[in-house]
C-alpha cells in the first residue's frame, strides 16, 4: 500500500496534508479506494460549518456500496474538490493528489499530531 510519510491518517482510513497557507487537505486513503472498488460519487453535505473531529462531513459511492467520509480534526469545510463531481474515479486513481476530497480551516492546528503518522497507519491495515 502507498501511504505517503508526509500525510497524517486516522483509524477510518482518511488522510490530512497541512498546507503552507494553513488550511488542511482532506481525502481517503488507498487502502480505503481500494477497499471501496469502482467509486461513482462523492457528495459532501457540510460546506461552510464547522464539524468536531470524527463528525460525518459527507459521503463517498462506490458501485456496491456507500461509507461515510469523517473528519480528522475540528475545522470548516471551505473547498470541495470540484474536478469530482464529474470525475469521482479521481479517487480511485490518485488518492493523495487530483482525488482529494476538501480543504478545511482547522480550528486547533495542533489536533494533527494526534493523528496517525504513515508507519502506524500502515500498521493498522496490514
Amino acid at each position: 500500500m502507498n501511504n505517503p510519510t508526509e500525510l497524517k491518517y486516522t483509524k477510518e482510513h482518511e488522510w490530512l496534508r497541512l498546507n503552507d497557507d494553513g488550511l488542511a487537505t482532506i481525502g481517503i486513503t488507498d487502502f480505503a479506494q481500494g477497499e471501496l472498488g469502482d467509486i461513482v460519487f462523492v457528495e459532501i453535505n457540510e460546506f461552510g460549518e464547522e464539524l468536531d473531529q470524527d463528525e460525518v462531513f459527507g459521503t463517498v459511492e462506490a458501485v456496491k456500496t456507500v461509507s461515510e467520509l469523517f473528519l480528522p480534526i475540528q475545522g470548516t469545510v471551505v473547498e470541495f474538490n470540484e474536478k469530482l463531481k464529474d470525475n469521482p474515479e479521481l479517487v480511485n486513481e490518485d488518492p493523495y493528489g487530483e482525488g482529494w476530497m476538501v480543504k478545511i480551516r482547522p480550528s486547533n492546528p495542533a489536533d494533527i499530531e494526534s493523528l496517525l503518522s504513515a508507519e502506524e497507519y500502515s500498521q493498522i491495515i496490514s
